[in-house]
């Protein structure tokens, strides 16, 4: 039982956060690709692979970061970098969540395997990223959304240009609430010599996290105009720009607990704009009725 609590710890299961940041936008590419009601089964298939793949990420970047975890209090006693767990059996961790996850992506259409490579080549990318630029967290908004396009993909047979102003908005959403994310670990990176936004934006933290979020509001906003989507859809916009605007104004970066918090809130995010998308296209369609 010890060793089945350290792999879910090491597959971070027991912080199921990063899953619904995951899982989140490949529901709304598959809402705003519905035409009529939600295909549960298809959203219940993006959430296990969102689970498996979310998980396998975490098992990697703890393979390719175990030294400065090491170094960093916060990951310290994290199971590879505490010793733990082996490289030998996070390895076989990885292979078998890699398996069910294959599993998942070759049940869908051509176009999504094949968006599902190109997903799987950015997240093995991602770890190196640190080491080279003071945006990785850019470069996860890159990869943690690019389930849009597959969920889109799953019932369209191409790409428009609604998915791609949904996908550059919740990369500039990635952005902002991952430096949040870091600035929990700025002074050990600094001292680790590990590359973040949160250490390149410390000059002005919420100047550059309302240029973010600023972003993010606009771009969602071209998105919902290009899908047509109804007046609820503006509701909900509306209520993730108020929420937005908590997160930046009451944030306080030197308290690592304020960040979590904050972080964490961005499920809140998640779920209003996939309502607000589906919302949008079952009223009209009542009314109808």
């Amino acid at each position: 039982m010890m060793k089945l609590s350290t792999y879910i710890n090491l597959a971070r299961l027991n912080r199921p956060i990063g899953i619904w940041l995951l899982m989140f936008p490949a529901w709304w590419g598959i809402a705003l690709a519905s035409p009529t009601w939600l295909p549960g089964f298809l959203l219940l298939l993006f959430a296990c692979g969102a689970v498996l793949m979310r998980s396998a990420g975490c098992v990697y970047n703890d393979m390719i970061d175990k030294d400065f975890d090491a170094k960093v209090r916060r990951t310290a006693s994290r199971p590879l970098a505490s010793g733990e767990v082996s490289s030998k059996e996070a390895l076989i961790v990885l292979f078998l969540l890699l398996g069910g996850s294959a599993l998942i992506l070759f049940s869908l259409p051509p176009s999504v395997i094949l968006t599902g490579f190109v997903a799987l080549g950015l997240v093995f990318l991602y770890p190196w990223m640190k080491r080279i630029t003071y945006w990785p967290q850019l470069f996860l908004g890159l990869t943690f959304n690019i389930g849009i396009f597959m969920g889109w993909l799953s019932l369209h047979p191409e790409l428009s240009l609604t998915p791609f102003l949904f996908y550059g908005g919740a990369i500039l959403w990635t952005l902002g609430y991952d430096t949040i994310y870091a600035f929990q670990d700025r002074e050990d990176d600094l001292f680790a010599g590990v590359k973040s936004s949160a250490i390149a934006i410390s000059s002005a933290p919420k100047l550059y996290l309302s240029l973010f979020y600023g972003g993010t509001l606009v771009l969602w906003a071209m998105g919902g105009k290009q899908a047509h989507l109804g007046w609820i859809y503006w509701i909900f916009l509306g209520f993730i720009a108020l929420h937005l605007a908590w997160q930046i104004t009451f944030l306080k970066e030197d308290d690592p607990d304020n960040c979590l918090k904050r972080f964490k809130s961005n499920t809140y995010v998640g779920v209003l704009l996939f309502l607000g998308i589906f919302f949008s296209h079952l009223i009209p369609r009542c009314i109808t009725l």
